[in-house]
């Protein structure tokens, strides 16, 4: 099984993206996962971005999810009311024009359901394609050009969108998709209540397992070994590659 899985490693190194591909998953059992982080109450999960990114996995449940927000969206649990959310959302944050926009989309975006109860966040793990859900690359802007690129590159007019951007926490855009069957990637890391923690040039791609198989197919008939990206790269000061 494991031979069949995509392999990364030209997509990585034809983009330069550097920091580790990070995987949501949803699993039986989280001591495959270990080192384990057990979020502190009330504290937003990307708090342990640099920890996940050096190889620990944050380990999250209807017993310890962080913030109320990972609660509600990742984990299932109702921290607070409807109507005490959308108040908080656009009374005190500001974040839609009115409490009826907000509501709506609240009602519109349900929260993600796992198969099993241990939500894992981690680095990516062939192995454990099994239990994976999504698939998160940490990005500047010319890398997320480079991916949103790919994303389309197999995509015709009448499929659904490649790359979505949505509205939600960010937690909730790690796993933001409608259908996870389909290829499809999404942009987050727009909610400007935790990105304070991580780089300020910084945002997350996040793709389907079926997005990132497209994507690891991308080969030398591609632009990513063509003149448009040479160039961009050539711009950057960063070494030709062969």
């Amino acid at each position: 099984m494991l031979k069949n899985l995509p392999d990364q490693t030209i997509l990585l190194k034809r983009t330069d993206i550097t920091d580790p591909p990070i995987g949501f998953y949803s699993a039986p059992d989280p001591k495959a996962f270990a080192p384990l982080i057990v979020p502190q109450k009330r504290e937003c999960i990307f708090k342990y971005f640099d920890r996940i990114l050096a190889g620990e996995t944050l380990h999250l449940s209807k017993e310890h999810y962080g913030c109320p927000g990972a609660g509600h969206s990742v984990c299932g649990v109702e921290t607070r009311t409807i109507g005490d959310l959308v108040k908080f959302l656009v009374e005190t944050e500001g974040l839609k024009a009115s409490t009826k926009l907000m509501e709506g989309c609240v009602e519109a975006r349900k929260p993600y359901k796992g198969k099993f109860p241990n939500v894992l966040i981690g680095p990516y793990r062939p192995e454990l394609w099994e239990y994976l859900v999504t698939i998160t690359f940490v990005v500047n802007p010319d890398q997320l050009s480079a991916l949103a690129t790919g994303a389309q590159y197999d995509a015709s007019p009448k499929d659904p969108e490649p790359t979505i951007i949505r509205f939600g926490s960010g937690c909730s855009l790690l796993v933001p998709f409608d259908n996870f069957d389909i290829p499809q990637a999404a942009i987050g890391a727009t909610d400007m209540a935790m990105r304070s923690h991580i780089k300020p040039d910084r945002l997350l791609y996040t793709v389907t397992k079926p997005m990132f198989e497209r994507l690891c197919k991308l080969d030398q008939n591609s632009f990513l070994f063509k003149r448009f990206w040479a160039d961009l790269r050539k711009s950057r000061g960063l070494p030709e590659l062969i």
